[in-house]
This record gives structure tokens, sequence and C-alpha cells, in this order.
């Protein structure tokens, strides 16, 4: 987090180590908003500074912030009832990584009577410091989501052999959205990509199948290695994309536009069409054998 910007807010309780906070902040090199309030004689409400930090995070014009009052739990109450907020109250070490690994919590809720600065200040860099871990904890995590039903959702791939990895990526993306649109790359597409033994399964058999499938709203076959025109033309509000690869080095690597939101589906452990046919041929080596 160490290259976006930081808002920082409190009440009157949390204002002495709002300010030490946001000094060691500035020190070692982070961007960061202090909002207020700056005295701490002034008594305050702490919902309406929870409130005001929020509404930024939530217009993406901040990617985090530090909320902290007396407990951090009347700051935590207030920001987790905006739907694009995680905020995490973290009285010690061993929760701070967490609640990012796990929960990708984008909010941290500080209490400035529960513990000493000192371990405010630990707490807050063990936090920061921690990457949200990705794969199993994508779905757990939308799953706290307030979705628009009418969002329209694509996702690609050649979809050669359906299996449970499959299945799953497409239930995870329908539940996204109100409309889901696959995209498979065309036979000729196909073996540009995998080889003249693939796919086992014509682009006709292949978008047969998806639409067979109750989450599936549309099929396209696009002619291309990569469905960068596709993508674009039909402008979807979500890009649901399978594998270790983060959303940053996806838009970059595909040229996906910032107006997408990019969502991460983890592969499905020893699933895959590979694998898939490699059985298939042994079997039929095994048959041959006896």
């Amino acid at each position: 987090m160490k290259n976006k910007i930081i808002i920082l807010a409190s009440d009157h309780n949390g204002v002495k180590l709002k300010r030490k906070l946001h000094a060691s902040l500035k020190q070692k090199g982070y961007s960061t908003v202090d909002i207020g309030p700056y005295e701490e004689k002034t008594k305050v409400d702490y919902v309406d500074y929870a409130n005001q930090l929020c509404e930024i995070i939530s217009n993406d014009d901040a990617s985090c912030g530090i909320l902290m009052c007396g407990t951090g739990v009347g700051m935590s109450i207030a920001a987790n009832r905006f739907s694009k907020i995680r905020a995490a109250l973290v009285h010690n070490i061993q929760t701070a990584p967490k609640s990012r690994e796990h929960n990708d919590s984008n909010v941290l809720c500080l209490g400035s009577w529960i513990n000493r600065s000192e371990n405010n200040e630990e707490i807050l860099f063990e936090w920061l410091n921690t990457a949200f871990g990705q794969g199993r904890h994508v779905k757990r995590v939308e799953k706290l989501s307030r979705r628009n039903h009418e969002n329209i959702v694509f996702t690609n791939g050649v979809f050669d052999i359906i299996h449970t990895g499959h299945i799953e990526l497409l239930n995870f993306a329908k539940s996204l959205g109100n409309k889901l649109i696959v995209g498979i790359n065309s036979d000729k597409a196909v073996k540009k990509l995998k080889g003249d033994n693939r796919p086992i399964n014509s682009q006709a058999d292949r978008k047969k199948v998806l639409e067979s499938l109750g989450m599936v709203d549309q099929v396209i076959i696009f002619d291309d290695i990569q469905p960068h025109n596709i993508r674009e033309n039909l402008s979807p509000n979500i890009l649901v994309k399978g594998g270790e690869w983060t959303k940053e080095e996806i838009r970059e690597r595909d040229g996906v536009s910032e107006n997408i939101e990019i969502k991460i589906y983890p592969f499905v452990k020893n699933y895959s069409t590979t694998n898939t046919i490699k059985k298939i041929y042994g079997l039929g080596s095994w048959q041959k054998k006896s």
C-alpha cells in the first residue's frame, strides 16, 4: 500500500494516537491525509468522521483508511455500514495481518485506550505490509459484497472439456451479476494456443455445452488468442479470470480498461483439461495392453 493514499480520522479520544501514527507514516514515505479532528479537548461524534473517511474510500479517492477512537468499536460499526468497506477492529498483532490476508480489509480500526501507541503503531505496519491472500479467500470475501444485479459479467477461455474447476468459476462469475457472457476461442485460435491436437471438441460443441448450463446466459466465439476487442465492445461491468495472477497484473497484461472491475478466481486444485486428456490417453494405453 506504500504508493497509495491512506486516510486517517478519529474522534477526540484518538487525536493523540492519530497524530503519532500520521507522523510515523510520513516518515516511512507513505502518502497520507488527516481529515481530523485536530483538537482533543473538543468532543466530536466518531460516526461523522467514520462516514467521511468511508465515503472517500468508497468513491475510490483513496485505497485504505485508519480510524481511531477509545476502543475502535464505534468506528468499526460505523464503517461497516458502507458496502465497499471492510473495516477490521484490531487489538493485537496476530489479527492485523490475518485481517488483510484473509479478509482484504481496507479500513483499520484502533483503540487508543486498549493499546499503547507503540503497540498500535506495530499493528498498523503489520496491517499495511500484508497483502490480500487471493486464492481460496476470494469467493468468501465476495460473499460480503452487496452486488448490483444489473451487472454484466464476462469471462473467457477454451472450455474444451468441462470439469469441476470450470463449473465453480462460472458459478462464481454468475454470482457477481445478472448476466454472464462467456467468450470461447475459435478452433483456429485454440490450435495456436494449445497445438494441432486441440481442441478435442469443436467450437460449435463447446458453445452448445456451455449454453446448456443454467448459469451461462450467452456464449460468444472469438477468433483471436486474446478477447481484447470483443471484451471492449461488450464493455462488461466485471471481468472474471481464473488463475494466480493479481488484478493489477491482469489489467496490465491484457490491457483491460479501468472502468471494468476485475475479479480473480483461483484454479481449483487437481482439475484441468490437460490432466483430463492425459488420463483418457492413459486409460486407452492400459486397455490396449490388456
